[in-house]
């Protein structure tokens, strides 16, 4: 069962989270969607944002419970270990670290080939890896010193990334034509399917800006509040760029899959709007690496803490700064590794349907917790009984539902090697004693 985080300190209050889950969310894909939604449904695209907006937030109260009654460091795997027990959260936690690592990978590898772009010295290698090094080692070092610093990077990043985005927002609109906006067929259910299956992987991220559980001032009240905010923020600013963009470029916009929003930008600002927007796909990237490697290797730290895996030495927390230094250390030299080597990319896929098996673990891990009052008393509640559980689970079967066959047997296979892993660890753990 889940320990104390003994050693961590509780500082992080519902700016700061909310700033952690904004700054995760709002990645490097909302600088490309635009023209990849508006090439499925043309100017009905707000449609789709609108249908996903409002699934994603139903998965999202079901966070929001889950995390104000575990208020442990660790999120989705620790709701799934509370509710269900050591083996599904083995599983999860695997997961949750797996996905990230390889998110982390590619979007490392994205942000120096936007820079390579621009200055092709660090396009192959010694000045790749050095700038890769540099990168990851950089951020162990911001994340190691004190979650007051980390929080701090966080902040500026997620304030940084948003003043282009709000900029070509607040000066595009008054370049819309209302006439690119108007559209005769409401889209066909198929095709508003597919379309908010893409749109959904752009709206994940509050699963890991959520992983500081443990070091959140007032968790009960802080958590389900920072949610609200943060999808809320997301949901809108996803909105007005979709708007602005589909506006001012019209049917063009598809034709601009690489740069959507930096052509947008040339058209309402002129050159420097095009490299303006170029700058802050770079920090969107960079903003999101610094807030995954503050919240992901705290997975690490909760698996260590719960015994799950056998490393005692990641679930310490270092005497001067109250970090989990070592499982942090951990954690950005196997992105690192999988950084450099490229070696991620045979992996993304299961990836992507982890994290939906994540998703659906943490909204059965609400309906198990509601049944455990005795312990898990008080906190956020979901109002409307079971229906929004309910149809969360529904929404995230339906997605899984979309993977094609080599993704399920893939996914498959995964589990049962993990299966086999674990049952291994608990047998060599007997065999100790």
């Amino acid at each position: 069962m889940i320990q104390k985080d003994e050693g961590l300190k509780r500082r992080v209050g519902a700016l700061g989270l909310s700033a952690n889950i904004i700054n995760i969310i709002i990645g490097s894909g909302i600088f490309v969607l635009p023209a990849i939604v508006a090439s499925y449904m043309g100017a009905s695209s707000i449609v789709a944002y609108l249908f996903c907006g409002l699934l994603m937030a139903m998965i999202m109260l079901c966070f929001a419970e889950a995390g104000s009654k575990v208020t442990n460091t660790g999120g989705p795997y620790t709701y799934i270990e509370t509710a269900f027990g050591d083996y599904p959260g083995f599983v999860a936690g695997v997961f949750a670290v797996g996905s990230n690592l390889f998110a982390d990978a590619a979007v490392s590898n994205a942000l120096v080939n936007v820079v390579a772009s621009a200055y092709p010295i660090f396009e192959n290698g010694w000045p790749r890896f050095l700038f890769l090094f540099i990168l990851f080692y950089g951020l162990v070092y911001v994340n190691v010193i004190g979650l007051k610093q980390g929080m701090g990077l966080v902040k500026f990043n997620t304030i940084v990334k948003l003043i282009p985005l709000l900029l070509l927002i607040f000066i595009g609109i008054k370049d819309v034509s209302l006439s690119n906006l108007y559209f005769q067929h409401f889209p066909s259910v198929k095709t508003l399917g597919e379309t908010s299956l893409i749109l959904f992987f752009a709206f994940q991220g509050c699963e890991t800006g959520i992983i500081v559980g443990g070091e959140v001032i007032n968790p009960k009240r802080t958590i389900p509040r920072a949610i609200l905010i943060s999808i809320t923020t997301v949901a809108i600013v996803y909105i007005l760029i979709q708007t602005v963009s589909q506006g001012v470029m019209g049917d063009a916009l598809p034709n601009f899959k690489a740069a959507p929003l930096a052509e947008t930008a040339r058209v309402v600002f002129g050159p420097f709007g095009y490299m303006l927007l170029i700058v802050g796909a770079v920090i969107s990237m960079f903003g999101y690496m610094s807030g995954t490697i503050l919240n992901s290797p705290r997975i690490v730290y909760a698996l260590a803490r719960d015994k799950v895996i056998p490393i005692n030495a990641l679930s310490r927390i270092h005497k001067s700064f109250a970090t989990p230094h070592i499982a942090i250390i951990l954690y950005a030299t196997i992105g690192f590794i999988l950084a450099v080597t490229g070696s991620f990319e045979q992996l993304v896929i299961i990836a992507s349907s982890a994290m939906l098996i994540l998703y659906l673990g943490v909204a059965l891990s609400v309906i198990k917790l509601r049944n455990s009052k005795e312990q898990y008393t008080g906190g956020f509640k979901i109002p409307g009984g079971w229906t929004v559980p309910i149809l969360a689970i529904a929404i995230i079967l339906y997605f899984l539902s979309s993977l094609s066959a080599n993704e399920m047997i893939g996914t498959g296979i995964v589990i049962v090697v993990l299966t086999l892993v674990f049952f291994a660890i608990k047998f060599l753990k007997k065999k100790v004693v």
